[in-house]
């Protein structure tokens, strides 16, 4: 079997699509393959950036042509733009869940997301760690926090590191958020399209959040794939 009839294969008996990490773990598993390399990840990527049967749905995801009226809803190319804008942040949300997890984090998403289906198989609620956000401190930074898309918690219960998505709406709303919760020694993350890092630029510059800008980093959709498939390929490395 050759390699790219590997990558496929694991592809079809996912449903037809994949992650790059879901790629990694598993496309070694299939039998008379020779990958002939000594870097069969990069081979991977080489092949589901290059062979005409695949096609990208967003960063770090990836389908076969002949199941792209096959796919679940959330992630057919004709859904509808809210449900685009819908379905991709449940995507993001899904992505940074697995890697705090792979990280050996608690993870937490919201009550009202714990149902949302991350590539239409499983509930963000059974990816997350936690079903309850941690009691870190006083009961009106906990409610605040309880509303961020995604938290990190190291192992003293303590949040490491906070996400807000932001696909369309006022990335002012969440940098108000994270304000909110300032005087905890904790990351934070604005995640969104690259093409919205000069608006965050700008809102952060603003007086308002002098007291968060050290704190506040921009990832873009792009980096948090490939933040998502190198956790898998760190995990395969040391196991």
């Amino acid at each position: 079997m050759k390699q790219y009839e590997a990558v496929i294969k694991v592809m079809e008996a996912n449903g037809g699509f994949a992650t790059l990490g879901h790629l990694y773990q598993n496309a070694l598993k299939i039998s008379n393959v020779d990958w002939g390399t000594k870097t069969p990840f990069a081979s991977m990527r080489r092949i589901v950036q290059t062979r005409p049967e695949i096609f990208k749905i967003k960063p770090g995801l990836w389908a076969l042509k002949e199941y792209k009226d096959k796919l679940p809803k959330e992630l057919k190319p004709q859904a509808s733009q809210v449900e685009k804008e819908t379905y991709s942040h449940t995507y993001y949300q899904g992505l940074l869940l697995e890697i705090g997890k792979l990280q050996h984090l608690d993870t937490f998403v919201p009550n009202q997301d714990k149902n949302k289906m991350f590539l239409g198989k499983t509930k963000l609620g059974e990816i997350a760690t936690i079903n309850e956000i941690y009691r870190f401190s006083y009961d009106m930074f906990v409610s605040q926090a309880k509303t961020v898309d995604v938290i990190w918690f190291n192992e003293r219960n303590m949040p490491c590191s906070f996400f807000e998505i932001e696909h369309s709406t006022n990335i002012k709303n969440s940098l108000l958020k994270f304000v909110e919760l300032q005087d905890f020694r904790t990351q934070m993350y604005i995640v969104a399209d690259n093409a919205r890092m000069k608006e965050f630029k700008h809102s952060i510059s603003m007086t308002a959040f002098k007291d968060i800008r050290q704190h506040v980093n921009f990832l873009s959709y792009d980096q948090l794939s490939n933040q998502h498939s190198q956790t898998y390929l760190q995990r395969l490395i040391t196991n």
